[in-house]
């Protein structure tokens, strides 16, 4: 199975400049817990998640003395998301994307190794849907009889120009 068969085509995008708490009332809204940030081309140029909002929110380590928390939060690459105020400054960037051709399989086993729990879809670097975990849950608990028919018309037929009756 392919992503361009389980993607959400119909996707929801901020702007670079969108503030962060348009971001998380637009999060609450829609149900859903990230967005891709996109250029006016609409190029792909990062994600911004409830994971990075809550960093906003964390701020430092209370129980580390201040200069201690400042380097914690400087190695481990969000000391910027602390104080960002628009989706640019708080997404994660470069997005990690996918094509719409990819298999499902490999775009599962990515969104494991990199512990995202979407990916923007794109064509030519531009934003043409999502893929989240949930959609790859539910492509993975289809019917064997949904399977089957789906093996035989694909790749009996489609690839291998069999009759399968």
């Amino acid at each position: 199975m392919i992503i361009e068969e389980i993607m959400t085509r119909d996707v929801l995008s901020v702007a670079p400049g969108t503030s962060l708490k348009d971001v998380a009332q637009i999060l609450v809204a829609n149900g859903v817990s990230g967005v891709p940030v996109c250029g006016s081309d609409g190029e792909v140029l990062g994600v911004v998640s409830e994971a990075d909002i809550l960093r906003k929110e964390e701020g430092f380590d209370p129980g580390l003395p201040r200069p201690l928390a400042w380097l914690a939060r400087k190695l481990d690459r969000e000391l910027d998301k602390i104080s960002a105020r628009t989706a640019a400054e708080a997404m994660t960037a470069p997005a990690l994307t996918v094509r719409p051709t990819q298999q499902a399989s490999e775009v599962a086993r990515l969104m494991v190794d990199n512990a995202v729990n979407r990916l923007p879809v794109v064509v030519a670097g531009r934003l043409v849907g999502i893929v989240s975990r949930a959609d790859l849950v539910r492509a993975f608990s289809r019917a064997d009889e949904e399977i089957e028919r789906e093996i035989r018309e694909d790749v009996l037929l489609g690839v291998m120009l069999l009759d399968y009756e």
